[in-house]
């Protein structure tokens, strides 16, 4: 093979993301970043898990609050009835990987607020109550916000995604949910 090829098959395995060149010590495989399924619902802990490594939750808010003309909408009920709201940064290894901000129909999960989420995710405690939900998601690229950007340790630059979430059983919603994932640091699939 010739040297060109071989450099141009190099430059090109760069481009794509499976190799990393570094000037002075060579090239290198990749490390894909982990990979997250936006349609199942699942533990983010469970996943994390699979992937060898260890979760960790920080609770930033857990408490009841009035639904404004937009979330009442959202969850058909009358401006100012009562929702839960939390927010959660998720952790893999140490490293924010994802910001979690949800409301939830006190209806359907009276005892939210009693749970202690940093032993177990608020996916994990609602998948429970929740006998097959239907599930509507939004994916959309975003700039994080200066609170997001710093609750998850990254630059107001970095791109990330943002799933929003919305599952009803029976007709009624449960959740409303917003998932912030940094860009170098997850990827859905």
């Amino acid at each position: 093979v010739s040297r060109m090829t071989v450099h141009r098959a190099l430059r090109d395995l760069t481009d794509e993301g499976l190799l990393t060149r570094v000037q002075g010590l060579g090239t290198f495989v990749a490390e894909r970043p982990p990979s997250t399924d936006v349609v199942e619902l699942r533990s983010i802990a469970d996943e994390i898990a699979e992937r060898g490594n260890v979760h960790a939750c920080r609770v930033e808010r857990l408490l009841a609050v009035a639904a404004d003309a937009g979330l009442a909408r959202r969850f058909n009920l009358p401006v100012g009835a009562k929702l839960f709201h939390s927010i959660v940064v998720h952790s893999e290894s140490d490293v924010p990987v994802q910001l979690e901000e949800r409301w939830v129909n006190p209806a359907v999960a009276p005892d939210y607020l009693d749970q202690d989420f940093t032993r177990q995710t608020p996916g994990e405690y609602l998948i429970r109550l929740e006998s097959s939900p239907q599930v509507e998601h939004v994916i959309e690229a975003v700039s994080p916000t200066a609170e997001i950007a710093r609750l998850l340790d990254i630059p107001v630059t970095e791109p990330c995604l943002r799933v929003t979430r919305r599952t009803w059983v029976q007709g009624r919603v449960v959740t409303g949910a917003m998932l912030v994932h940094p860009g170098s640091r997850d990827r859905l699939g």
